[in-house]
């Protein structure tokens, strides 16, 4: 029986509103979570700002499973998980362990893949509201999710901790255990220390990467990036940031990953490597629609530039090794997180927007 909840519905780039709507039964490798928090990501505001219509975001979801589809089996109601993003499970990439490049990415994790006579959401008067967001849209009360982005969290892994792990964290994290396949001993350049750049910073200090040069125009972000293992932090503004950085790194970074998404931040990750060194991109440089010009000449003819989405993860194996790295006090992602009431989604969208807090999370009551 459909269930009644209340979700943040957003319409074409306003702030999500407090809505009350019907969440549509399980389809068979679906399930239904009760909420317990929900992470915002700069993702779910980059969407909104231009999908038109009535949608329900949100993609870091962590809650208690009410209910199953009849073809799931690795899940039973009562189950405590976290969400991540959606894959088909089929795709070569997915079965060679590379869900995060499924060849349905698009449709899986924005345009949804639901029949169109079953939305996942409804306003109460039949009035179809975009959902499947990461196959989540979680923020609301419940949301459906399939037993493909689930994973399982130990009963002492709090919801609020959790939450992150589906997105931001794994992400950042991914890109220099996975994309990068870092290795100890070898300098990495984090350009951005938001969620995603402040992972990065963390995994690369358990790999044991040095040194590893945090950038950021924020001074309080560089002064967190350096309590959560950077050697130096760097005043984005500065000039001559790439020299500095190779001065730095005697020579240039092996790994240079740029989470600020412009021309010039990306422009400064490929001039800071040496040869043969990787850039990872985490957003396009300029935003969607903007052409993206590589400096070219020997940069180009010597290192390389690769797309990072959700940190290559294979959530049912990542998210348990950042799990223990949490636990084991290696990987303090918690110190990023600011609580907000699920009442006060909007105040918590802005604050994101505007660099008032990291990583907001929203708890229910």
């Amino acid at each position: 029986m459909p269930t009644q909840i209340i979700a943040g519905v957003s319409e074409s780039g306003g702030p999500p509103v407090l809505t009350p709507a019907i969440l549509d039964d399980p389809m068979p490798d679906e399930m239904v979570i009760k909420l317990g928090a929900v992470g915002i990501c700069h993702t779910d505001i980059g969407i909104s700002q231009w999908r038109q219509g009535k949608s329900v975001f949100g993609h870091e979801g962590a809650g208690t499973v009410v209910s199953i589809g009849d073809d799931v089996t690795q899940f039973t109601p009562g189950d405590r998980v976290v969400g991540t993003f959606g894959f088909c499970g089929t795709c070569p990439n997915c079965t060679h362990d590379r869900p995060a490049y499924c060849f349905d990415h698009v449709a899986q994790n924005f345009d949804g893949v639901r029949p169109p006579d079953r939305p996942s959401l409804t306003l109460p008067g039949g009035e179809t509201i975009a959902g499947e967001f990461f196959r989540q849209s979680c923020f609301a009360t419940h949301a459906l999710v399939t037993d493909r982005n689930c994973v399982k969290l130990p009963e002492d892994m709090s919801f609020v901790a959790a939450a992150p792990l589906g997105c931001g964290v794994q992400t950042g994290a991914g890109a220099v255990v996975n994309n990068f396949a870092a290795e100890a001993g070898r300098p990495l350049l984090v350009i951005g220390c938001g969620a995603v750049g402040l992972s990065a910073v963390m995994a690369g200090a358990i790999i044991g990467c040095s040194p590893i040069i945090a950038v950021d125009l924020i001074p309080e972000r560089r002064e967190l990036a350096l309590s959560m293992g950077a050697h130096h932090a760097l005043d984005g503004a500065q000039s001559d940031l790439a020299a500095t950085i190779r001065d730095l790194s005697q020579g240039g970074v092996s790994y240079a990953l740029d989470c600020a998404g412009t021309q010039a931040t990306y422009e400064t990750a490929l001039a800071a490597l040496h040869p043969g060194g990787v850039c990872g991109v985490v957003t396009l440089p300029g935003g969607f629609g903007e052409p993206v010009m590589h400096p070219g000449g020997m940069t180009f003819l010597n290192t390389s530039t690769i797309g990072v989405i959700e940190g290559d993860s294979v959530p049912g194996s990542f998210i348990p090794w950042l799990i223990d790295q949490y636990q084991a006090g290696k990987l303090p992602f918690d110190r990023l997180i600011k609580q907000y009431s699920f009442a006060d989604i909007a105040t918590a969208f802005d604050d994101l927007a505007k660099g008032r807090a990291i990583k907001p999370v929203l708890i229910f009551d």
